[in-house]
């Protein structure tokens, strides 16, 4: 079969490997189509724990059953399915335990033409989307639902800011918070992501780069009762200026590194919860399968490549010129 393939820092290739053999308790997948996300680039820059080469990456997926190890229920057979991404969470509800791991490392990943994994990974595509839309969903919807539904709660009528706009966990961040009835306002350096996203049921948009954007925002206090960010960096500080009184700020990344320092007086005195959140628990993945289902949530693409133009894809991922998730078709 035909996979993606990182064999050292930055060199990457489409070559053929062995077709994988179930385990047992475990099902091949013939991938229909695969997603991209930030892991993967750093992976392949070798900016992240764990690295093995060669490796395939790939934590998204969705394809049809077509082998079944032994143990493995034969209903699952030929059926379309979406993998969860989310592997060894634990038994509990509020972190995750010491086997935890994100399938495309170390494990291969879903950039393939088939995929070994365990049944207990698999749930039913669902049924309104496309190949494409379904393998956008798993990580980015995974770790944006446990953000927003599960850490910061947001409840209908809450005002709820979310930095960074264009990504796939931001973008389904705003889906998963419009959806729970809450008013959401976004943030970005482009007035062409903001209108996308105000097109997707955001109220509105601020353009981080404006200097000072935020500072007549910062005199309405109770402006926003849920911040979610994922870039921290310098300019976190300035998103606890305009969190509520008892507001919540959610966070699942440091894409800008470290905030200098915490402004504790800002944290204690507003009451601020500060709620760290990373992927989800098999729980917040059936939940989450659930509300895209019936609220007939559709993930946004931004670009589909065939897997022969996977460098191409990764260029893309690496400049940050995506509005929603960059697909590959296997």
């Amino acid at each position: 079969m035909r996979a993606v393939q990182l064999s050292a820092i930055h060199q990457l290739g489409v070559v053929d490997v062995p077709d994988p053999r179930p385990a047992p308790g475990e099902v091949v997948v013939n991938v229909r189509a695969a997603a991209l996300n930030h892991r993967d680039v750093w992976i392949k820059a070798g900016q992240y724990a764990g690295l093995k080469w060669p490796c395939t990456p790939g934590s998204d997926g969705a394809g049809i059953v077509t082998e079944l190890g032994a143990d493995v229920d034969p209903s699952w057979r030929g059926r379309e399915v979406i993998i969860n991404p989310s592997f060894g969470w634990g038994d509990r509800e509020a972190a995750s335990g010491p086997q935890f791991s994100i399938l495309g490392l170390p494990r291969d990943g879903t950039l393939a033409q088939q995929i070994a994994v365990p049944a207990v990974q698999l749930s039913a595509k669902p049924e309104h989307l496309t190949w494409e839309e379904a393998a956008a969903l798993p990580l980015a919807g995974l770790t944006a639902f446990r953000a927003v539904m599960t850490r910061a709660r947001v409840q209908p009528g809450e005002r709820v800011l979310i930095s960074g706009i264009g990504g796939g966990v931001a973008l389904f961040a705003l889906q998963f918070a419009v959806a729970a009835g809450a008013e959401v306002w976004v943030t970005s350096s482009s007035a062409d992501k903001i209108a996308r996203a105000v097109a997707l049921g955001a109220k509105g948009g601020f353009n981080y780069t404006t200097e000072g954007w935020n500072a007549g925002l910062a005199k309405l206090p109770g402006l926003f009762d849920v911040i979610v960010d994922s870039a921290g960096g310098a300019g976190f500080e300035s998103l606890l200026d305009i969190a509520a009184p008892g507001g919540r700020v959610v966070f699942f990344g440091a894409t800008r590194g470290n905030p200098p320092v915490l402004p504790m007086r800002k944290v204690f005195w507003r009451q601020l919860t500060l709620l760290g959140t990373t992927m989800g628990s098999p729980a917040d993945w059936a939940a989450m399968l659930a509300l895209v289902a019936a609220q007939r949530i559709r993930p946004v693409v931004s670009d589909v490549f065939s897997i022969d133009r996977a460098g191409e894809a990764f260029a893309l991922m690496e400049q940050g010129g995506q509005f929603g998730k960059i697909v590959v078709t296997l």
